[in-house]
């Protein structure tokens, strides 16, 4: 079934009571009295791009959310200034985000991950690639990759209140174990019991390690034609909503109106993005566009998951460009291809066993031109269903599962089945003594 993503805006925690009468999680019998559910906290980062969590919950996965480093600051205080800009960006829209088709026929060829290939989705729809330049509606887009667990891996930040509206498209998006393979984004609570059936997100790696969970390799962008790509992004809180897409027309800008060659190149390009992260220290009209070598900001799960220290991450603030223009000469008035060469020397150094990081990091010098904090023209769209198909879980299909907690992520394998909790309350089967429990 295709997915739809509509928008919304789920910020605020409280306490959500289960439905004894009705259990669509599965869990026979339910609970019988005292059925909280245990909130997830909300992760939203605060003005420094700091999680709101206490350590050991999950927190923010936007570097730093990176909005101000995540090259919007960059190690140059002339060129890459992290300063409000609240004037470049408009506010979101509102309304609903249904999937946009796209024309294919017969069964699609798949990809080394399993999903169908680009190309297999057909030509994209025209009002992607549609002129906006003059829309009034202007931003500019900053860049990470830290590999954390998403905001939107967390239930607490997508609707929940009710599973017709999650089966609609309101789902969260996946997450991946330190190989890279698909784990649920949120189980039953650790301390579950027959009177608490509560839940929580699997453990975010930037806090956990190797045992929690990572940002999926294959959510890197990627090119659609000449002139569009494909990509993910955290989103400004003002405006943000897990799920929701946005089409960016780059108008030749910078972020300093510090034009350089990369910037001109990269005018009159277009990218559809969606929503995985919230910022709240991203600005409106912001988007921290997800790229790897683009930087890990505050956070850095990307050291862990592929075994290379900080120091060979580029700078924390801007990657593999930063690094070029500082620590390798490069200055900020070069050629592109200047530009291209040395970020692309650095994605085969470090992402060579990363086809995925490389494929998205390559992308950045070759499609986007490697332009430092470009402006665009944005408004918002329908998603496509090849970001909709590379964000949605394909194990937290329903607002409620029985899916048992496990504090170590790492050893699961594409194809293993999930441990699951089966509760019952007093004088319920298939206790025979009468008592309550979980199995």
């Amino acid at each position: 079934m295709k997915k739809s993503f509509f928008a919304l805006s789920v910020l605020t925690a409280g306490l959500f009571f289960w439905n004894c009468g009705s259990d669509s999680s599965g869990l026979s019998g339910g609970c019988t009295e005292n059925c909280t559910e245990n909130p997830e906290a909300l992760n939203s980062s605060d003005a420094n791009g700091n999680g709101g969590d206490n350590p050991g919950t999950e927190v923010s996965s936007s570097a730093n959310e990176n909005g101000g480093n995540g090259n919007s600051s960059g190690s140059n205080p002339n060129n890459n200034t992290g300063s409000s800009d609240s004037g470049n960006g408009g506010t979101g829209s509102s309304g609903s985000n249904n999937t946009v088709e796209s024309s294919s026929s017969g069964d699609p060829t798949l990809d080394e991950n399993g999903f169908p290939t680009i190309e297999s989705y057909g030509e994209p729809p025209a009002e992607y690639t549609k002129d906006i330049l003059n829309n009034g509606k202007t931003g500019w887009g900053s860049r990470y990759w830290d590999a954390c667990k998403g905001h939107c891996s967390q239930r607490a930040n997508v609707a929940t209140e009710s599973d017709e509206a999650y089966a609609a498209g309101l789902t969260v998006m996946r997450n991946c174990n330190i190989h890279d393979v698909e784990v649920p984004a949120f189980t039953l609570s650790p301390d579950v019991q027959q009177y608490y059936m509560g839940y929580k997100g699997t453990d975010n790696a930037c806090q956990t390690g190797e045992s929690g969970t990572f940002t999926c390799t294959d959510m890197a962008p990627i090119q659609v034609t000449e002139n569009l790509s494909y990509g993910y992004v955290a989103a400004p809180g003002v405006n943000a909503a897990c799920g929701k897409c946005f089409h960016l027309q780059f108008n030749g800008g910078n972020k300093i109106n510090d034009v350089k060659a990369t910037h001109r190149a990269l005018k009159g390009k277009h990218m559809i993005v969606l929503a995985s992260n919230i910022g709240n220290d991203v600005e409106s009209g912001q988007f921290d566009v997800m790229i790897p070598g683009g930087g890990v900001g505050n956070f850095n799960a990307l050291s862990t998951q592929i075994g290379v220290p900080p120091s060979g991450l580029g700078a924390g603030g801007g990657g593999f460009l930063t690094e070029c223009q500082l620590d390798k000469g490069l200055g900020y008035d070069n050629t592109v291809e200047a530009y291209q060469k040395c970020v692309i020397d650095k994605c085969e150094e470090v992402f060579k066993d990363w086809p995925n990081l490389l494929r998205g990091c390559k992308w950045f010098a070759e499609w986007y031109m490697a332009a430092d904090n470009p402006t665009y023209n944005w408004e918002e769209v329908e998603c496509p269903q090849y970001l909709i198909d590379h964000y949605a879980s394909s194990f937290n299909t329903t607002k409620d599962n029985n899916y048992k907690w496990h504090d170590d992520w790492s050893t699961f394998k594409k194809g293993d089945a999930l441990d699951t909790l089966h509760c019952w309350g007093p004088g319920q089967n298939p206790d025979p003594n009468g008592g309550a429990g979980c199995l």
